[in-house]
């Protein structure tokens, strides 16, 4: 795809669009970047802008500039379906995403990642399972290294593993995984689709350029992942719970729960391991999505000619991520728990069933359009009282105050938050952050606000420490036996 002497706009100056600016640059285009934030919002980025001789429309988007391009580069953040867009579609100007474009540029197979929670661990334990079996690989895509970042990099891997959010793929045209992934779909971005409808489909176009050379690793009880893989020619390795094996299928993964002296485990039957094995019991990971995650990403893991072996080792020293579930400290017997990436109704109910001890749920921050109101019966079994803040205090204490014991308290802020939780808690209880909600009302991003989380932790048990902080812990984690749960455009 030539770009030499083109005229080539980048919408949306954020990580994404700075990657794609350089590569734009390097490859000979007239470039030009246009963000609706001001100079000083984007400070950090124009040195760099400016040394390269790209011009900069800031504060807003001119619909003349959209119309006299030859390409349009739209970074996974800024909708597609904006007016400006919408003009330079009807002109006839090439719209594409960053991953669109970088994968037109990329000749090695690519294994693509996605789902509504979930990515970023699948991802990660991916890569590490295949770096294990001995291939080179890189890692990146909406986990924060931009794919474009490869495509103009001088080293290669064997393997490209990317993480990819339906806004990525709401602007692909022949982005072809060879191994794609699909962990779940839950209600999210409900601010940004027309429906759920518009979200499911979305995230069915993994699929859409895959043949049957290629395989595709799906969720196979998940109804609206059934209903967006029936039409696709990619051979299907799904992944199951005990008891909900669809026996359409041959070759799959099943997750085993510890049933008296029986480990608990992933039994896979594939061509590649007709009847391999993989022991959970010394598993890091907290809660049944994560053992699905695993399961995942040992199926693409084999697909791609990795080791059973190399696949056990990861998942025995994988210790989760930031911000997803992640242990904080323990005072005065209390938990503190945070898990700030759990951005969605989902997530947060998948959070709550991980603990049997009360939960103390810190929630709130920026809408992104689900229902609260789903979150009533995880609520009602593991909340012991609500702490709410951000913008979405008010409709996240409407929709669930009547159901917690302690009712719902508003917070001014995440130090007001950890306060109230702690005055709210007894020994053995959880302190939870998990918002349901993006934080851009508060913070730049998720790992600023869990970062603040921990903060506040750590300064509100400093000023209080009277010499009982190491307690015995009572905390009740629920064992392997029983129920289980948790993770740059987003989405």
């Amino acid at each position: 795809m030539g770009l030499y002497q083109k005229n080539i706009l980048i919408v949306g100056l954020g990580v994404s669009g700075m990657s794609a600016a350089r590569f734009a640059k390097n490859k000979g285009g007239i470039v030009t970047v246009t963000d609706m934030a001001k100079e000083d919002a984007l400070a950090a980025y124009l040195p760099e802008i400016r040394e390269m001789g790209i011009k900069t429309e800031l504060g807003r988007h001119p619909v003349e500039v959209f119309e006299k391009s030859d390409l349009i580069i739209l970074s996974p953040g800024v909708p597609h379906t904006i007016a400006p867009i919408n003009r330079a579609r009807e002109k006839g100007v090439p719209i594409l995403g960053e991953l669109e474009l970088a994968c037109r540029y990329i000749r090695e197979p690519i294994v693509a990642v996605s789902g509504t929670n979930g990515k970023t661990t699948t991802t990660q334990l991916l890569g590490r399972m295949l770096e294990n079996s001995g291939f080179e690989v890189f890692v990146g895509g909406n986990i924060g290294n931009p794919l474009i970042d490869y495509a103009q990099g001088e080293k290669r891997a064997d393997i490209v593993v990317v993480e990819v959010s339906s806004f990525q793929l709401d602007t692909i045209e022949t982005f072809r995984p060879r191994i794609s992934v699909l962990l779940n779909i839950s209600e999210d971005h409900l601010d940004r689709y027309a429906n759920f409808d518009a979200y499911i489909r979305s995230k069915g176009r993994i699929f859409e350029n895959q043949t049957e050379t290629d395989t595709a690793v799906i969720n196979g009880a998940d109804p609206h992942i059934l209903s967006v893989s029936r039409t696709i020619r990619a051979r299907v390795l799904p992944f199951y719970e005990q008891g909900h094996v669809d026996g359409k299928y041959k070759e799959y993964a099943l997750i085993k729960r510890r049933n008296g002296q029986h480990t608990p485990g992933i039994e896979i039957f594939t061509k590649e391991n007709p009847e391999g094995f993989l022991d959970l019991s010394k598993v890091n990971l907290l809660g049944r999505h994560n053992m699905e995650n695993a399961a995942a990403a040992a199926l693409a893991t084999l697909a791609a000619g990795g080791r059973i072996e190399s696949v056990q080792a990861v998942l025995n020293d994988f210790k989760g991520l930031s911000h997803r579930l992640e242990f904080v400290k323990i005072y005065n017997g209390v938990h503190f728990y945070d898990d700030s990436k759990g951005t969605n109704i989902d997530a947060v109910a998948k959070a709550l069933d991980v603990f049997d001890a009360p939960v103390i749920l810190i929630m709130g921050g920026r809408d992104k359009g689900g229902d609260y109101k789903r979150l009533r019966e995880p609520v009602i079994r593991h909340a012991k009282k609500l702490i709410v803040m951000g913008e979405s205090a008010q409709a996240i204490k409407s929709a669930l105050e009547d159901i917690c014991p302690g009712g719902a308290q508003v917070a001014s802020g995440m130090e007001d938050a950890v306060h109230s939780a702690y005055r709210s808690a007894a020994s053995g209880d959880i302190v939870l952050l998990s918002p349901g909600c993006s934080s851009f009302d508060m913070y730049e991003n998720y790992a600023q606000r869990g970062n603040a989380f921990c903060r506040a932790v750590e300064n509100f048990t400093r000023e209080k420490r009277d010499g009982s902080s190491g307690a015995k812990t009572v905390l009740r984690r629920k064992t392997k036996s029983s129920k289980q749960d948790t993770g740059y455009g987003r989405g």
